[in-house]
């Protein structure tokens, strides 16, 4: 099956047209797409009734995509510990989720200096014991795994631990961009779209009074982009049990636009949404 979503669920306003929407903004979310990605994990270890009210206003077949939180991922350089209690309060914390059968995996987004290294290799191999019997999925932002000397070494090293190979696409830089490689790894594939604005996506913090998080993903994905992204994807589907497809691309809101053209042109007809609210205005 191909899961097409977006993003979080808090700032696409264009879903939340009546009072009731913006209040219970993700069973709302939850009538327009089949799956979500939890990114408010990657900031903070959340409490447990968090996962049990997610769970709760969504229907049995809608699927998460869950972050790990910044210290797991190696982003807290300053962390003397990072297989420390960490990892048991975020497991802790998920076990409502992991109990109802809605986590599609656990997304591990590894931080741009993370680069191919022995050092680097054993910490996924501990991630992998510290994770173990979930799904987890690896997204790496340093390119350096995908050289000519490194990329297949690095898809037979995620097929081995059992890892979801996150393949991504984003805009292409001289030294800093990951490539798109649509190789799928495990029986779930999963397609994170960053948008490709070239200049945003070179903008760091601190460089301009412009907040970079802004237009980092400012892009909205062309016609002839998404039918392009669409071979892949069905290609994908061919492979793989599940394909999940998220846009991350709502710097503008884009997001929910371009993953409901995508929906179109893939001709998916999601029958167990959740009912929306209907507006009179």
């Amino acid at each position: 099956m191909i899961y097409v979503g977006v993003t979080g669920w808090g700032d696409h306003d264009s879903l939340y047209p009546t009072p009731q929407d913006r209040k219970e903004k993700l069973a709302a979310y939850a009538g327009h797409f089949p799956a979500v990605e939890v990114d408010s994990t990657y900031y903070a270890i959340q409490p447990e009734r968090n996962y049990q009210k997610w769970v709760s206003e969504t229907p049995d077949d809608f699927r998460f995509i869950v972050k790990v939180h910044r210290a797991m991922s190696g982003h807290d350089r300053e962390n003397k510990d990072p297989l420390g209690p960490i990892f048991e309060q975020y497991l802790a914390s998920i076990e409502p989720m992991r109990q109802s059968g809605k986590i599609a995996a656990i997304l591990v987004q590894l931080p741009p200096w993370f680069d191919v290294s022995k050092v680097h290799l054993e910490y996924l191999q501990t991630i992998r014991k510290s994770l173990a019997g979930l799904p987890v999925a690896i997204e790496f932002r340093n390119p350096s795994w995908y050289s000519d000397a490194y990329q297949e070494r690095t898809l037979r090293f995620l097929a081995e631990h059992q890892f979801i190979h996150t393949i991504c696409d984003e805009p292409q830089t001289e030294d800093g961009s990951v490539p798109f490689v649509p190789v799928v790894t495990q029986e779930t594939a999963f397609v994170r779209l960053h948008g490709r604005n070239v200049a945003g996506w070179l903008k760091k913090p601190g460089q301009s009074s412009e907040d970079w998080r802004k237009v980092r993903c400012l892009y909205r994905y062309s016609e002839e982009e998404l039918q392009e992204l669409a071979l892949h994807i069905r290609s994908l589907a061919e492979q793989a049990k599940d394909v999940y497809v998220f846009f991350n691309n709502n710097s503008a809101g884009d997001a929910v636009p371009n993953a409901k053209r995508l929906i179109e042109i893939l001709g998916l007809d999601y029958e167990s949404l959740a009912p929306r609210q209907i507006s009179l205005f």
